[in-house]
């Protein structure tokens, strides 16, 4: 069975992101391997602990996660996937209690933030940021303390035998978290690769980013994201991170030929099939 590291414990949205993807690789479910931290994704594929990796990477409602950019660039793992799901949270408490007896709810802020106006009309409730949606279900459990509850996923509810009282409460629902494959072992026909993400810098000249996607567009590479950071140590010099999407890999392949000479430290971060 594969091991897929994951950001956080049983029950979280990376968990689900996994199940999610390999089911519609039509892949075996994994054994997922619980991490810390996104760099711990990183250790436990060096140390052998892992075979893979998920990660996310940006979402429709707090944007991109940009500690994760740098790690994508720093350590030689190639992204060979990605998979969009659905942030759905939910209101779940110790079984038998009501909205009414809480009078704490915990989560990880992100998640509070997401379902703030949920709770506006409930002044009763104090919302407590934690360092994990999946941690603060179990913890409910763990303490058994009545009229604390969590907000996490239905998953969560289900490994730690949660009530849920009330489901899908986030502000908006079309909320989608990307997360990334960091899977060696997975082997990406070229014929389906449509999608790709870079690492590059330019110099420190007036228009030289506006040249290079000027050629892009030429190519009819489509351009879904474009992100920058800076490089420490250099004023005003940055990295930029691009995924692009396209429908001919040899054109994208003359794409790169023509934007190469422009660019310096490029580094192509993956080649895959866009899940969307």
């Amino acid at each position: 069975m594969k091991r897929v590291a994951i950001q956080g414990i049983k029950g979280c949205f990376h968990e689900q992101a996994a199940y999610l993807f390999y089911e519609r690789a039509g892949l075996p479910k994994p054994e997922v391997v619980a991490c810390g931290s996104f760099l711990d994704l990183y250790k436990a594929m060096d140390a052998g602990s892992a075979d893979a990796a998920i990660m996310a990477i940006e979402n429709t409602v707090s944007g991109g996660l940009l500690p994760n950019f740098e790690l994508l660039r720093k350590y030689d793992r190639k992204i060979k996937g990605e998979v969009f799901l659905r942030i759905k949270q939910n209101l779940m408490t110790l079984p038998g209690q009501k909205i009414e007896d809480l009078r704490e709810v915990r989560s990880h802020y992100m998640a509070i933030n997401q379902t703030r106006q949920y709770f506006e009309d409930k002044p009763w409730i104090r919302l407590v940021e934690y360092g994990d949606t999946a941690k603060s279900a179990a913890d409910v459990v763990r303490d058994g303390v009545p009229g604390v509850g969590a907000i996490a996923s239905d998953l969560a509810a289900e490994i730690y035998g949660l009530e849920i009282v009330a489901e899908s409460i986030e502000t908006h629902k079309q909320n989608f978290t990307r997360f990334l494959i960091l899977d060696d072992s997975l082997q990406v026909d070229q014929s389906r690769i449509n999608k790709a993400s870079m690492c590059f810098t330019l110099p420190h000249k007036p228009g030289s980013l506006t040249h290079v996607l000027t050629i892009l567009s030429f190519y009819d590479m489509n351009l879904t994201r474009i992100q920058s950071l800076p490089i420490p140590g250099q004023e005003w010099q940055y990295f930029f991170y691009v995924d692009i999407k396209f429908e001919d890999y040899e054109r994208y392949i003359q794409a790169l030929s023509a934007v190469k000479p422009l660019m310096t430290d490029l580094n192509i971060l993956g080649e895959y099939e866009a899940a969307i």
